[in-house]
C-alpha cells in the first residue's frame, strides 16, 4: 500500500475547502496552488502549503498541467486531488500525474477517455444495451452534418460539449434558424472551459427528470452505488438544486438504475466515485445520458443519506484499500437537498456578478445543516471563475423536515455587496410544486412567474424600514440617534436622509417610528402585528432583508450617480466584467433588431450583446481580447433613419 503524507488540490473555491478538510480530518498536509488573483482566497488561506501558478484566468493556471506537476514536486505532495471542473476529467493530466510518480485521486486514465468523452460514452453504452435519447454523437462537426442531424432527429434538439460538464458549452435550438449560431457558440464556450470543442447533439425530451447514480469502485473489481440523486431544479442547463434519495422513485427503480451503473462503471475498468446520469421519463422509462468521471458538486447529499465521506474514500481507494462495505450494506437513511449559493441576478437571465463581498454570513452549524463554501465577508468575486459561492445543505428524517430545516438555512444566510440566487432559492424550496415533489427539468420555466418576479419600485413602506435601519445602526457619535435602539426626547423631531438602494434613491423623512432595531433585527410593528427584518450594517451601508431579498442601502452620492449616467450613454453596455471574445461588426455597419454585436465571456460562460432596434453601428468601443467593466460602453447604435 501507498504512503501518503502531503495532498495537492488542483482546485479552487468550496471544493478545494472540502476536499482540505477531509485531508486534514486524516491527518494529511494540504497545498494549494492559486492564480495571481487567488493568492489570498480562501482555499489559499486555509492550505498548510499554497503554490503561486500566476496568471488570472484558468488557462495560465489552474489548467497548466505542468505547473501542477512542478508544484506537487516542489512542495513535497505525493498526490493530486483534481476536485471537479478544470482538469478533474482530462485523461492527459491523469496521465502526467502516474507519469510524475504521484497519486491520482481519481479514476485510470483509460476510464476517463472511455466515458470523457459523451460520444465514446453512448457509444459504449449502446452496446451494454443501455437505451439511449436519440441523437448525433459522430466525429464529423460541420454545420450541415449537424442541419442533417437535427432534420433526422426532429427539434428541439440539445447540443453538448463532448468533453463538457455543468452547463458548459450546452445549447438548445428551437428551430433550424437558431443552429449556427447555437453551434458556434456552444463549440466556443467547450473550447474555453474543457480546451475541446466537439459537440454530439441529441434530442431535447419534454419533462424528464434528472437523475443521477453515485457509483463507487475499488482496485480489487469491487464496485457498488450509493443510492441516487434527483437534479432536475435546473438553469442555463446547470444544476441548481439536488436531493437523495430521488423523491418516488421505487425500489425496483432504483435497483435497475443502479445495476446499469454499475455494469457501465465496470465496463471501463472504473476506480474511484463516479456518477452515472439518467433522463427519467413520466412512464419511468430512463435513459443514458453521460459518466462523470469525478466527484460530483452535489456529492453532500450522499454522504448526508448514508453518513459516509467520500472524499476519504477517494484516498484510501487510491491507496489500494478495498471498498468498507457491500452493495447490501449501503445505508439510506433520511433525506437530504442541497441549494447552490451563486453570485448572479436571477432578475437579469441569472448574468454572473461579480465584485466584493461587503457582507457574507452563513447559517448556523447544527444537526441537519451544512455549509460548504469556498468565501468569506471580505473577499472578493472575480469574472475569471465559476460564480458559485457555496452550497447549503440540510437533511431530514424525512424530506419534508430536509426542506423545512433549509427554508430556514437560507432565511439565516446573509450576502451584501453583489447579487446572489439566495432569493430565488428561498422562492424554490417554499414553492408548493416543490414541497409537492413535482420535479422536472422544466419546473423553473414553468413557474418563473412566482420565481423570478418582475423588480419594481421600491415602496415607503421599504424606505421608511431602511432609513430606520440606517439611522439605528450608526456608531456612537455619528448620528442624532446613534446611542439609542429607538427615538428619545430631546432629540430632533425630524431627520431627512438622501438613501440609495439598487439603483434608485429616495429622500427619507423620519418623524417618529414604530420601528426598534434590536442587535441586527428591525422590528417593525403595524396594526399590532410586529414583524422582524435582518438588518446588518457592514462597510458604510445597511442589508435589509425585505420580501425576501437582501438590499443595501447607503447614503446617496450624487458624484457616483452622475458618473453611473454618464457610463450608460453612448449606447449599449457590458452587462457584467468580462473579457471580449468576438465582435461581430463594424463601425458603419447596418444591423437589425436582434443581431449579435459583442460576444462577452464571464466566468466560463458566453453572454451575446444584441441590437435592441435596426441601426447602423456608430462607435465600437471595444476590441476581441480586451476585458471590460459592468457599465463599460461597448457599441453606439444610430437610427437607420
Amino acid at each position: 500500500m501507498n504512503t501518503l503524507t502531503t495532498v495537492l488540490v488542483a482546485n479552487r473555491g468550496e471544493i478545494a475547502c472540502r476536499v482540505m478538510r477531509t485531508a486534514k480530518a486524516m491527518g494529511l498536509t494540504t497545498v494549494a496552488v492559486h492564480s495571481a488573483i487567488d493568492r489570498d482566497a480562501r482555499h489559499s488561506r486555509e492550505a498548510d502549503i499554497r503554490v503561486d501558478l500566476g496568471g488570472s484566468k484558468a488557462a495560465e493556471s489552474y489548467l497548466q498541467i505542468d505547473k501542477l506537476i512542478a508544484a506537487a514536486q516542489s512542495s513535497g505532495a505525493q498526490a493530486i486531488h483534481p476536485g471537479y471542473g478544470f482538469l478533474s476529467e482530462n485523461a492527459a493530466f491523469a496521465r502526467a500525474i502516474e507519469s510524475a510518480g504521484l497519486i491520482f485521486l481519481g479514476p485510470p486514465a483509460s476510464a476517463i477517455d472511455a466515458m470523457g468523452s459523451k460520444s465514446a460514452a453512448k457509444a459504449l453504452m449502446e452496446t451494454a444495451g443501455v437505451p439511449l435519447v436519440p441523437g448525433y454523437h459522430g466525429e464529423a462537426q460541420d454545420l450541415e452534418t449537424f442541419r442533417e442531424a437535427c432534420a433526422r432527429i426532429g427539434y428541439p434538439v440539445l447540443l453538448k460539449a463532448t468533453a463538457g460538464g455543468g452547463g458548459k458549452g450546452m445549447k438548445v435550438v428551437e428551430q433550424v434558424d437558431q443552429l449556427a449560431e447555437a453551434l458556434a457558440s456552444a463549440q466556443r464556450e467547450a473550447l474555453s472551459s474543457f480546451g475541446n470543442g466537439q459537440m454530439l447533439v441529441e434530442k431535447y425530451l419534454l419533462k424528464p427528470r434528472h437523475v443521477e447514480i453515485q457509483v463507487f469502485a475499488d482496485q480489487h473489481g469491487h464496485c457498488l452505488y450509493l443510492n441516487e440523486r434527483d437534479c432536475s431544479i435546473q438553469r442555463r442547463h446547470q444544476k441548481v438544486v439536488e436531493e437523495a434519495p430521488a423523491p418516488g422513485l421505487s425500489v425496483e427503480q432504483r435497483r435497475a438504475m443502479g445495476e446499469a451503473a454499475v455494469r457501465a462503471a465496470q465496463a471501463i475498468g472504473y476506480v474511484g466515485a463516479g456518477t452515472v446520469e439518467f433522463l427519467l421519463d413520466a412512464r419511468g422509462e430512463f435513459f443514458f445520458m453521460e459518466m462523470n468521471t469525478r466527484l460530483q458538486v452535489e456529492h453532500p447529499v450522499t454522504e448526508a443519506i448514508t453518513g459516509l465521506d467520500l472524499v476519504a474514500w477517494q484516498i484510501r481507494v487510491a491507496l489500494g484499500e478495498a471498498l468498507p462495505i457491500t452493495q447490501e450494506q449501503v445505508p439510506l437513511i433520511g433525506h437530504a437537498i442541497e441549494a447552490r449559493l451563486y453570485a448572479e441576478d436571477p432578475a437579469h437571465d441569472f448574468l454572473p456578478a461579480t465584485g466584493h463581498l461587503a457582507l457574507y454570513r452563513e447559517s448556523a452549524a447544527g444537526p441537519g445543516r451544512r455549509v460548504d463554501s469556498g468565501v468569506e465577508q471580505g473577499d472578493s468575486v472575480s469574472p475569471f471563475y465559476d460564480p458559485m459561492l457555496g452550497k447549503l445543505i440540510a437533511w431530514g428524517e424525512d424530506r419534508e423536515q430536509a426542506r423545512l430545516r433549509l427554508l430556514s438555512m437560507l432565511d439565516e444566510f446573509a450576502v451584501g455587496g453583489l447579487k446572489t440566487n439566495l432569493g430565488f432559492l428561498r422562492r424554490i424550496i417554499g414553492h408548493p410544486a416543490f414541497a409537492a415533489a413535482e420535479l422536472d427539468t422544466g419546473f423553473i420555466p414553468r413557474y418563473q412567474d412566482q420565481l423570478l418576479p418582475v423588480p419594481g419600485e421600491l415602496n415607503d413602506a421599504f424606505w421608511q424600514a431602511a432609513g430606520s435601519a440606517f439611522m439605528q445602526s450608526l456608531p456612537v457619535g455619528d448620528g442624532p440617534w446613534a446611542d439609542t435602539r429607538g427615538f428619545r426626547a430631546g432629540l430632533p423631531a425630524e431627520v431627512s436622509l438622501h438613501l440609495s438602494c439598487n439603483g434608485q434613491d429616495r429622500l427619507v423623512t423620519l418623524a417618529g417610528t414604530a420601528a426598534q432595531l434590536r442587535g441586527e433585527q428591525l422590528l417593525i410593528e403595524r396594526e399590532g402585528v410586529r414583524r422582524s427584518h435582518l438588518a446588518i450594517r457592514s462597510e458604510g451601508s445597511v442589508f435589509l432583508r425585505w420580501d425576501g431579498e437582501m438590499h443595501g442601502v447607503s447614503l446617496f452620492d450624487p458624484i457616483a450617480a452622475v458618473d453611473a449616467s454618464q457610463a450608460h450613454q453612448g449606447g449599449l453596455t457590458a452587462p457584467m466584467n468580462g473579457s471580449i471574445v468576438r465582435v461581430l461588426v463594424a463601425v458603419g455597419q447596418a444591423v437589425q433588431a436582434g443581431a449579435q454585436l459583442v460576444v462577452l465571456e464571464a466566468m466560463k460562460m458566453e453572454h451575446s450583446i444584441r441590437a435592441p432596434q435596426a441601426g447602423v453601428v456608430k462607435t465600437l468601443f471595444c476590441q476581441e481580447g480586451e476585458m471590460v467593466a459592468e457599465g463599460c460602453a461597448l457599441v453606439e447604435l444610430e437610427s437607420a433613419d
